[in-house]
């Protein structure tokens, strides 16, 4: 009976023991979560031109493929009118899309998003006019200007820009990809930052506005 009392005994303390290896490896498990989170915003710092690249063609590609959701406002101010577009990936913000403009202009900005701040801004620029024909048959033509900033934490380390004309009475119009880009000296991101602000600070807006 005795020898019965201590096999018992042994099973109830190695049975506790096991319990608290459990324990451990369950606390232990639990945390690697925030350390893999540790390190996957470590990963996310993007300090090259290849890095901001690789992030924006991944992001342009979910965007494309209608995997990330939308939701934005339109505006009209005086003469100018526009929309902005907002593109998650859950509660993760990764793009901005903000577009303007009156009679003879309009642009188109991008602001492609990590950790809260923009890495890559595209913006287009058109202004038209017209380009002689008739009354009837008015020709136009239409000066575009192209930008891309690539930003590394909060500082541009490329811009680029390309200028080209398009026509409407020219059948051999320049193919935007074809036209190569110039690098912009002294370049600035100021007023980038600002307009960003003003974008992020209506992101939970989902009515039109008179004026941003």
């Amino acid at each position: 009976m005795k020898h019965v009392f201590l096999i018992c005994l042994l099973i109830i303390i190695y049975s506790c023991s096991d319990n608290k290896t459990d324990e451990g490896s369950e606390n232990h498990t639990r945390s690697n979560p925030v350390n893999k989170k540790t390190r996957s915003n470590a990963s996310k710092i993007l300090s090259s031109v290849d890095d901001i690249r690789k992030e924006f063609h991944k992001t342009q590609s979910k965007i494309l493929q209608r995997k990330l959701d939308s939701l934005g406002f339109s505006y009209e101010c005086d003469e100018r009118v526009g929309d902005v577009t907002y593109y998650y990936d859950q509660n993760d913000l990764k793009m901005i899309r903000f577009s303007t403009g009156d009679s003879h202009f309009s642009s188109e900005q991008h602001y492609y998003i990590n950790t809260g701040k923009p890495y890559f801004v595209y913006i287009k620029e058109t202004l038209w006019s017209f380009d002689g024909g008739t009354a009837d048959k008015p020709e136009t033509k239409d000066d575009i200007t192209e930008k891309r900033f690539y930003i590394s934490d909060g500082k541009p380390v490329l811009c680029l820009e390309k200028k080209y004309t398009v026509k409407s009475s020219s059948a051999n119009n320049p193919k935007p990809q074809d036209v190569k880009n110039t690098e912009i000296r002294s370049c600035s991101i100021s007023d980038l930052e600002k307009q960003y602000g003003i974008l992020l600070k209506y992101k939970n807006n989902k009515t039109a506005l008179k004026c941003l």
